[in-house]
């Protein structure tokens, strides 16, 4: 009996056992099935994602065109990128490979691996390490890269400045994105292997220049070779061209009438706040920073004492001396504050308080009205004015009217907004009392007083446009990459209205002209192609005699010349450059050569052979 119930329970536990053989056979035959046949196509595209290589297919960035869109100031060429997959180098050797990559270009090792270091985000996805590498240099790399596993290439277009320096303040450049931008800019599309625009109009309007990148995708082996022929490409969306307002053979004259003098030209439309030209020196050349030494070159500049990188016209203020009387007449005038015709006798010297101060003629211009003031540039006269006529809030509200102490709003980055002083401002900011001699030099645009170059051409815009005042801006059009269609147009937008009188208006604009005519600009004011309205200025800086040199003018001048064909000329040349009165010399090269439709040099000769007939009257 025991024997027999020894043997059913053998013959049970083998039941169980061979049936639960056949279960689990079961089991992985259906399980074989699923994965082969129900779920097939899933791990088919696990296999190809694993080995998948991707890589970007990077947007031509938009090109931009000076205002008759026929030479680009910024274009494209072709270039390429080495890139590295993590999981592709030798394992233990990654930095040793990066290394000798970097030697191979002739790059910084340590720039190059540390730009490894701070890009790669896992082991499959490739990593750019070097930029801006030519067809030659790719070359040596091809004919070596069984000695590189795990490094690869792709096309990426590089962005070269046909006209270097001369438009670099206006147009700007780009570079690399960096880990500190990349954080701010990754949610709106930028990736670790983006160029940013970093200046002027490449950083402005990056947005509208960079496009859509596209992307790439390959089988390849363990060994990242490429498997068969197929690939799926997502195809980039070339960025817009912009047509700017600038007029590149009017910066040329510009820049060549200014030379090699820190300071800065300005050059704009009273009509709708086209700026024309926009000069500042010392500048930089964007080309020399594509390639190897680009980092350098830039580092270099940044640390340069002359500020190459300052936008002066924009983000450089300083006193502006005698152009001020511009304002200071404007609301004498508008206030009813003193007669015109009324003289006051200069003597040379101003007594206010317990000072003495003194007229930049030393003995004195005599009798003087507000037309033969404005002139001769009296000091003594506004003296006169600012401390008895005139409220210091009278003085500063039509230094805002006239667009004076804040930005102007023009579509460039880094625009700063001078200083119109005011007792409020020196009590909080000087913690001091606001004093009589603040009023005198505040009279004669010194001082606190701040301006910016840019300001002051709007300043003179608006007396030239019957006091409306456009906003500047650069950004003419934007165009389609492939058909040249205008897609936007910028328009001009007015941003103020000083509220002066016909009349107060055109009594100035009749003063600008005899400042040309019989005033302190007539000995450099040569040009007789066209009537030119202006003020000179010269600002000491310091104790020592360093001076700011000004001259702000319009032309042509005439009460029945459309505002249309009028430009507003600034020019600023720094205290830092020797004395030689430079601003009013190269405004007579700038108005002469731009009215003649001359170059520098035929100005020049122009100008010397004489008088030629005025084209206005």
């Amino acid at each position: 009996m025991s024997i027999r119930k020894e043997q059913n329970i053998d013959a049970r536990r083998l039941y169980y056992f061979i049936l639960a053989i056949v279960l689990g056979f079961a089991l992985y035959t259906w399980r074989l099935f699923e994965m082969q046949v129900l779920e097939g196509y899933i791990y088919l595209d696990r296999a190809q994602e694993t080995a998948q290589r991707s890589e970007p297919v990077f947007a031509q960035r938009g090109q931009i065109f000076d205002r008759f869109y026929n030479e680009p100031l910024a274009a494209n060429r072709n270039s390429f990128a080495i890139t590295v997959v993590p999981a592709d180098l030798p394992r233990g050797g990654q930095e040793t490979t990066i290394r000798d990559v970097a030697a191979l270009f002739d790059r910084d090792p340590e720039s190059v691996l540390g730009r490894y270091r701070s890009t790669v985000r896992g082991q499959f996805q490739p990593v750019e390490i070097i930029s801006n590498v030519t067809l030659p240099q790719l070359t040596t790399l091809a004919e070596q890269i069984r000695d590189y596993p795990g490094v690869y290439w792709y096309s990426k277009p590089e962005r070269i400045y046909p006209y270097g320096e001369l438009t670099s303040n206006v147009v700007g450049y780009v570079g690399d994105i960096t880990p500190q931008e990349l954080q701010v800019l990754f949610n709106e599309g930028y990736t670790a292997t983006a160029v940013l625009g970093k200046h002027g109009i490449e950083q402005q309007y990056d947005q509208v220049l960079r496009g859509v990148d596209g992307r790439r995708f390959r089988l390849v082996d363990a060994q990242g070779r490429r498997v068969g022929e197929e690939e799926r490409v997502i195809a980039p969306e070339q960025g817009s061209n912009l047509v700017l307002t600038i007029d590149r053979s009017l910066q040329q004259l510009a820049q060549d009438a200014l030379g090699s003098r820190i300071g800065s030209v300005v050059v704009m439309r009273p009509a709708n706040g086209e700026i024309l030209a926009l000069i500042t020196y010392p500048r930089f050349d964007p080309n020399r920073f594509i390639g190897p030494g680009g980092q350098r070159e830039v580092q270099s500049l940044a640390r340069d004492v002359r500020s190459p990188f300052l936008n002066r016209p924009i983000q450089s203020a300083a006193a502006p001396a005698s152009t001020f009387k511009i304002v200071m007449s404007t609301a004498i005038l508008e206030e009813d504050a003193f007669s015109p015709d009324e003289e006051i006798h200069c003597t040379g010297e101003f007594a206010y308080g317990n000072r003495v101060f003194h007229d930049w003629l030393e003995y004195g211009h005599g009798d003087v009205n507000l037309a033969s003031a404005l002139a001769q540039s009296c000091n003594v006269y506004y003296y006169t004015m600012g401390t008895s006529r005139l409220s210091v809030d009278q003085i500063i509200d039509y230094s805002y009217r006239l667009g004076l102490g804040t930005t102007t709003g023009i579509d460039i980055a880094g625009e700063i907004s001078g200083l119109v002083p005011s007792p409020a401002w020196k009590e909080q900011s000087r913690n001091a009392r606001w004093v009589g001699g603040d009023t005198v030099n505040f009279s004669i645009g010194q001082g606190y007083l701040q301006v910016t170059p840019l300001q002051m051409a709007v300043m003179v815009s608006t007396i030239a446009n019957n006091g409306i005042a456009y906003r500047p801006y650069v950004l003419k059009e934007i165009r389609d990459p492939i058909t040249g269609n205008v897609v936007d147009r910028t328009q001009p937008e007015i941003m103020r209205n000083a509220d002066l009188s016909s009349e107060t208006l055109r009594e100035i604009r009749s003063h600008m002209r005899m400042v040309i005519t019989e005033g302190t600009a007539q000995p450099v004011i040569t040009t007789n192609a066209v009537a030119v309205a202006g003020k000179t200025g010269t600002g000491q800086v310091g104790l020592e005699e360093n001076y700011h040199s000004w001259f702000v003018a319009y032309g042509p001048y005439g009460e029945d010349v459309p505002v249309e064909d009028k430009i507003a000329v600034v020019v600023m040349v720094d205290a830092a450059n020797d004395w030689e009165w430079w601003a009013p010399k190269a405004a007579n090269v700038i108005m002469h050569g731009y009215f003649q439709d001359l170059n520098f040099e035929e100005t020049v000769f122009d100008l010397r052979r004489g008088p030629r007939p005025l084209w206005y009257m």
